[in-house]
């Protein structure tokens, strides 16, 4: 396996040096919170199927398979040996790719394969369908296996983007900002699973329609009335297979955006369509340079629309790191498309490097409300603590309008003020999905803690809180390699969808939490 991810609690990486954040410990602590060796609470069932009998994938924790033939699970041990290799790397490098097509109609059959000039329709496996575990049992193998760990040497090279403008320094005054008072914690009355999102046997058939056979993430906000734009990470099509990320070799993106209008979740979430760059494939729309220890991917990390453009925070990862729970970002920044997105634009001026590692906003969250857009932040990796910043909405691009939260005060864009803003909440957080709830009035807040081995609920009545004590949603010991947990912008007060992936199936579901 070439990539690392970040976002598996047992295949994600940490960096050397850890954020001044206040997240200071060993490498120990960073697994989940749950019993080592707990038995699955679920019985065995077969993999789930779709409408078209296509198999599709359980990220539920289940008993082993009772029938005593069972198919041989490979055993294999391996144990990377890095082999470094010089890389030159163009700078500034390529201008991106935006070749874009016009999406033709899917077939009136939604079983129909609608490119089979492009893709044939995969049989399926009887002996090992996708997403069943088995039990068969050998004894381990192990095999060295070479990893190219990547000196990039830059060069001189390429057009790269447009030169931008820098907006004019418009430096916001100090505001107070004292937290409300506490509110009763949410009451989670029950948390189901609604469906498989993408990947093979998906109520989509994502891998078929649009070569998305491996994915996570699943980000989302309403980018127009009646349309929902979803957002997903790294991203793979043919010849990929789980458990885990891809390669390079299995039409490897950084991130790929699609379009969902149907309002009644209890269906699923419903893709009407991805952004593609040629037949039934989706485009890459942020481009990433691809090169580990230089820039290894461009991972979106929130998107929300003011007017008719839309937005996208992304981060920019230099290296997944070896042990869980960590990645190293060069930055945290901003993005914008003004044709619905179907391609993008990187801002060169609304971004914030991770210089020596203490980023505090690298992973950021924003959501606009009133007169201002809101940025949730956390460092590169999962042991970040929370910080708070806003922006006039009009100046969203430009990043001397920003204030922190420091101390109950918004405090200007002056200096180290990034590194000093207050944590939200105790403990540490990771994929952050925030929402503000017209219905009750009150701000959701939906992330993983690692340290709990949970994705939690939070709310609050203003973004600086008081936020309450998080909820659980769900536990890895119920789904054992769950992550993410971005909040559907259709969402109420009593009914809070959100988007779980799974790193053994690698791809995304969509979990239904009733609320009293």
């Amino acid at each position: 396996m070439r990539f690392r991810h970040r976002r598996a609690l047992a295949h994600s990486e940490i960096s050397v040096t850890l954020a001044i954040s206040g997240v200071l410990t060993l490498g120990a602590v960073l697994l989940p919170a749950s019993p080592a060796h707990a038995a699955p609470a679920y019985p065995w069932a077969p993999p789930p199927v779709n409408s078209c009998g296509e198999t599709g994938f359980d990220p539920l924790a289940r008993q082993p398979n009772p029938d005593p033939v069972q198919p041989q699970q490979d055993a294999t041990i391996k144990i990377p040996v890095p082999v470094p290799q010089v890389v030159f790397v163009q700078v500034p490098g390529p201008k991106p790719d935006n070749t874009r097509i016009d999406s033709a109609a899917l077939p009136s059959d939604p079983c129909a394969n609608p490119c089979p000039e492009v893709r044939d329709n995969p049989a399926p496996d009887p002996a090992s369908p996708p997403g069943d575990t088995g039990s068969g049992l050998s004894l381990p193998r192990i095999e060295v296996q070479p990893e190219s760990e990547p000196i990039p040497i830059p060069v001189p090279g390429g057009d790269g983007p447009v030169p931008q403008p820098a907006p004019s320094a418009d430096p916001q005054p100090p505001a107070p900002a004292p937290a409300a008072a506490p509110i009763a914690a949410p009451q989670v009355d029950s948390v189901q699973l609604v469906d498989q999102v993408t990947g093979h046997g998906s109520l989509n058939r994502t891998d078929m329609r649009w070569s998305v056979d491996g994915t996570d993430l699943g980000l989302m906000w309403e980018s127009k009335p009646g349309q929902v734009a979803v957002v997903f990470g790294d991203t793979f099509g043919k010849g990929w297979k789980p458990t885990g990320a891809g390669t390079d070799e299995q039409e490897w993106r950084s991130n790929v955006i699609a379009y969902s209008s149907e309002r009644d979740l209890s269906k699923g979430l419903v893709l009407d369509d991805f952004v593609q760059d040629r037949r039934c494939h989706a485009a890459e729309i942020l481009d990433s340079r691809k090169i580990k220890n230089f820039e290894h991917t461009t991972i979106p990390t929130s998107g929300f629309a003011i007017g008719d453009r839309q937005y996208l925070t992304y981060m920019s990862i230099n290296h997944w790191s070896r042990i869980p729970g960590m990645w190293w970002t060069n930055l945290g920044g901003i993005a914008w498309s003004d044709d619905d997105g179907r391609t993008w634009t990187k801002s060169q001026w609304a971004r914030w490097d991770n210089l020596f590692g203490v980023g505090r906003f690298q992973v950021a969250t924003m959501v606009p409300h009133g007169d201002y857009v809101y940025m949730f932040g956390t460092p590169n990796g999962r042991l970040g603590v929370i910080g708070l910043a806003r922006v006039p909405a009009a100046q969203v691009l430009n990043k001397s309008a920003y204030q922190y939260w420091v101390d109950g005060t918004w405090v200007p864009a002056d200096g180290a003020n990034e590194l000093l803003a207050t944590p939200l909440v105790s403990g540490t957080a990771s994929e952050l999905s925030v929402r503000y709830d017209q219905d009750s009035g009150q701000w959701q807040m939906v992330y993983l803690d690692v340290m709990r081995g949970q994705i939690v609920l939070r709310t609050a009545v203003d973004p600086q809180g008081v936020w309450t004590e998080p909820v659980p949603l769900l536990s890895t010991q119920d789904y054992p390699t769950a992550y993410g947990g971005f909040i559907h912008p259709w969402s109420t007060g009593k009914d809070l969808y959100f988007t779980m992936s799974a790193w053994n199936s690698y791809n995304v579901y969509l979990m239904h939490a009733t609320l009293k």
